[in-house]
């Protein structure tokens, strides 16, 4: 009996040891606990600067805009997100035409779609 209590012991002992806070990343290497915090604090810095960049970015008033639009069509605008925005630009479609005030694209297949104010595609008939 005293020899089980033994073993059992040495295993949970060999356990908490070999538990330690590493994690492997994409090149083999182990990055410690530190080295992810740090990252993570460069990560959400970046995030900020980004943030603060964006909303500097969407307060400019464009000049090139007419001042004859709507309440309905400015509130449309306000609503258009950083992700639409960015969506827009990672397209490789040809720009086809306007839709809605959106532009619309032409994909490889001939479908049309805009650019939706949450960023997404949204087809046309």
């Amino acid at each position: 009996m005293k020899n089980f209590i033994l073993v059992g012991l040495l295993f949970l002992f060999s356990i908490s040891i070999s538990a330690q806070e590493t994690k492997v990343i994409k090149d083999g290497k182990k990055v410690t606990k530190e080295q992810v915090e740090k990252n993570k604090k460069e990560y959400q810095k970046k995030i900020k600067a980004a943030k603060k960049k964006a909303s500097a970015n969407k307060n400019k008033p464009n000049k090139k805009e007419k001042n004859t639009k709507s309440n309905s069509e400015e509130q449309e605008n306000l609503k258009e997100t950083a992700a639409s925005k960015a969506a827009e630009k990672k397209v490789k479609d040809k720009v086809t035409g306007k839709y809605k005030g959106k532009k619309v694209y032409t994909g490889p297949k001939g479908g049309k779609y805009y650019i939706n104010k949450n960023g997404n595609k949204t087809y046309i008939d």
